[in-house]
């Protein structure tokens, strides 16, 4: 699978992020784009979009929607989104990564309201089998990210566009340091189908697979699907590899452009009665 990121030349369309409020993406990431007016338009959109095709589904109401047509859930602003624009800037797909530190316990996961980790027989078994992902990622200082909040234009249907959001996972994952991560992914959809195809596994407690189950929420068949960005599938690997090389030039959008120490220090040669201070804004950096 050939892939281009920041463009895709025979379907006009291109991938960006938004990175949530407080982070540090030029870290990672050389195109970063301080603009929180643009960053709220496109997170109204990616939003509309998700509230649109879950709506169809029939995952959700109209109840769960704001009025302009917005799925909007708390997490939003506190997650990482990839985006896949048309040529005309319109959100066309959309994932969620929620990221957490690997000393995040079980209780302040979002996956510990699922329907699963509420079940009488299996929420023992959940929450020791995400509490061992969380200590697997510890050992080996990672981070662990919840995925969610996958959405497809109808347009896209059948195209290779949720394969690349996909793959584009685990090349994230691995660009901000390594990730175990796990999604609660429907069967309706096909999501389930396609992260265990290019990697992904379901979730086990004491040799024994959780089974698929039934959210009453969003009425439909769900399975947990845990993944590693050190391990995609062998078909996908060289895939992976090609997104990675090109992922520190995937533009970015937050609040507001983020400062570097090194930033930080070449203001104060220049101007030294400002000093090296905390910086309080978006993106904090210090030389403390």
């Amino acid at each position: 699978m050939k892939l281009s990121l920041t463009s895709d030349a025979r379907a006009n369309r291109r991938f960006v992020l938004l990175s949530p409020p407080g982070s540090s993406p030029r870290e990672a990431f050389r195109n970063v784009e301080g603009d929180a007016e643009w960053r709220e338009k496109l997170l109204a959109d990616m939003q509309r979009l998700r509230g649109h095709v879950y709506l169809t589904d029939g995952a959700i109401s109209e109840k769960d929607l704001t009025a302009d047509g917005r799925h909007v859930q708390p997490i939003d602003e506190k997650s990482w989104h990839l985006l896949t624009l048309s040529a005309g800037n319109r959100v066309v797909g959309c994932a969620r990564y929620l990221l957490h530190s690997a000393s995040t316990s079980f209780s302040r996961l979002r996956v510990r309201n699922s329907a699963l980790g509420r079940s009488a027989h299996w929420s023992e078994p959940f929450r020791c089998a995400v509490e061992h992902e969380l200590e697997t990622a510890r050992r080996n200082g990672f981070s662990f990210v919840e995925l969610g909040g996958w959405a497809i234009d109808e347009s896209l249907r059948g195209s290779t566009d949720a394969v690349r959001i996909a793959l584009f996972t685990y090349a994230w994952c691995q660009v901000v340091g390594g990730c175990l991560g796990i999604s609660m992914a429907t069967h309706r959809n096909g999501s389930a189908s396609i992260l265990r195809r290019i990697g992904g596994r379901p979730l086990e407690w004491n040799g024994n697979t959780l089974p698929p189950y039934f959210d009453a929420q969003y009425k439909c068949d769900m399975e947990v699907i845990r993944f590693d960005s050190r391990s995609p599938s062998t078909r996908y690997q060289q895939a992976v590899a090609e997104i990675r090389s090109q992922i520190a030039d995937v533009p970015v959008v937050c609040t507001a452009r983020p400062v570097r120490a090194w930033d930080l220090f070449v203001d104060h040669l220049q101007n030294p009665a400002v000093g090296l201070i905390p910086w309080e804004s978006e993106g904090t950096a210090s030389l403390i």
